[in-house]
């Protein structure tokens, strides 16, 4: 299969991946100043804006992570929001020699509410898989304003979002189903113990999806790990604060 990559800029190769139901043209508001600074390899995950998703995948995280490390740089930052953080992470606990820097951005290595970890409610996720079967374009439009809720523009993140998604083909339903059963399912808390690379993760405090409450526990699980949070940011600080995001990971990455 083939996986559309959009490359640009000069320095320090920084890859960068994105959120379920996303592509990578959600990147273009930090892409100018970002590729200033870095080497930028923007990655349309399988099924999502220009890769297509072979008829016979067996879709899962490991997959995902295989078909990415297959046009990633060797020795690369990976910057991965919300589900692609997971598939960032799943790349360094695999192939840790490819990876310079694990970034994660909004994301958590489990989505799910549990018992004493915070996190989506069981049944939002429930509530989407259902509107998938129905009208894609009112569930699409629903997870883009959960994204934004919070932010004091909120209004206007969704806006940039959904122009920037509407640039490139919309997901396979199939890409989008398998998504959020990921979400659902990966647990990955345990497994990265087993990345003791550089690791930041950046949150944003009035994320709904990846609550706020998610930093300090993770701070005590990986103390080798730095965590830093947008005081005024949702789900996605690179669109409502890009400024600032490019700020803090310019002075954050190694």
């Amino acid at each position: 299969m083939s996986i559309t990559v959009e490359r640009i800029g000069a320095g320090p190769d920084l890859v960068l991946l994105h959120g379920w139901g996303m592509n990578g043209a959600v990147w273009h508001g930090v892409t100018p100043e970002l590729s200033r600074h870095f080497r930028l390899h923007i990655v349309d995950l399988p099924g999502f804006g220009g890769s297509p998703l072979p008829d016979d995948t067996k879709y899962s995280l490991e997959w995902l992570a295989e078909e990415v490390v297959k046009v990633i740089p060797e020795h690369a930052s990976l910057l991965g929001w919300s589900l692609g953080g997971l598939v960032a992470s799943q790349i360094a606990l695999t192939h840790p020699q490819r990876v310079r820097q694990l970034i994660t951005v909004a994301s958590s290595p489990c989505f799910l509410a549990q018992d004493e970890w915070p996190g989506i409610a069981p049944k939002v996720l429930d509530n989407f898989q259902l509107m998938l079967k129905g009208d894609f374009g009112q569930t699409i439009e629903r997870f883009l304003a959960i994204q934004a809720m919070g932010s004091e523009h909120a209004r206007d993140d969704i806006r940039q979002l959904r122009h920037w998604l509407s640039e490139r083909p919309q997901p396979s339903p199939v890409a989008l189903a398998e998504g959020l059963r990921l979400l659902a399912e990966v647990d990955l808390r345990d497994a990265m113990h087993g990345w003791q690379g550089p690791w930041l993760r950046l949150y944003g405090r009035l994320d709904s999806l990846v609550p706020r409450s998610v930093a300090p526990l993770l701070n005590a699980r990986f103390p080798h790990s730095i965590s830093f949070i947008f005081e005024k940011a949702s789900h996605a600080p690179f669109i409502s604060h890009p400024q600032e995001f490019v700020y803090h990971l310019q002075k954050l990455t190694v």
